[in-house]
């Protein structure tokens, strides 16, 4: 009865060791990952030119440089203000296109649907677009028509 006691003793004991190592780590690397964000440097290309030689281009601050490393050496080649807002941000910001009006679509009546698409041949209504409605079942035999 004591070796088991004694044996539980020591899995609660190595238990609680290891959960207090676990939580350290955590606690440690969630640091270290929030002060790397707050001064972003970003590698946007590597070039190697000999054995022990590159060349990296790398974005920090606004600022983009042209570094010449090796072994035991790094020199700023060129530096200059990085370039303007990346083609993706500028169109996260540009406003939509307007939809054209819904009987101007294909020479078809059609409907506008909750997200502004407008979708040709949909009947709007209760069974708009289910497969219950008849124009749903149209729809299908037009494209599959199209195909023979």
């Amino acid at each position: 009865m004591e070796t088991v006691v004694v044996a539980l003793r020591v899995a609660l004991s190595l238990g609680v060791v290891f959960g207090l190592l676990w939580f350290i780590h955590r606690r440690l690397t969630r640091g270290g990952k929030l002060r790397a964000a707050a001064t972003p440097i970003t590698v946007l290309g590597k070039q190697g030119i000999g054995a022990k030689a590159s060349v990296v281009v790398v974005d920090a601050n606004g600022m983009r440089f042209v570094l010449g490393v090796t072994e035991g050496n790094v020199t700023v080649l060129h530096s200059a203000e990085a370039p303007a807002a990346a083609f993706a941000e500028v169109l996260a910001t540009a406003t939509p296109v307007a939809a054209p009006a819904p009987e101007l679509v294909d020479g078809r009546k059609a409907a506008a649907t909750a997200d502004g698409l407008v979708t040709p041949g949909r009947v709007p209504g209760a069974l708009g677009g289910s497969i219950l409605s008849p124009a749903t079942w149209r729809q299908a035999g037009a494209a599959l028509g199209r195909f023979r």
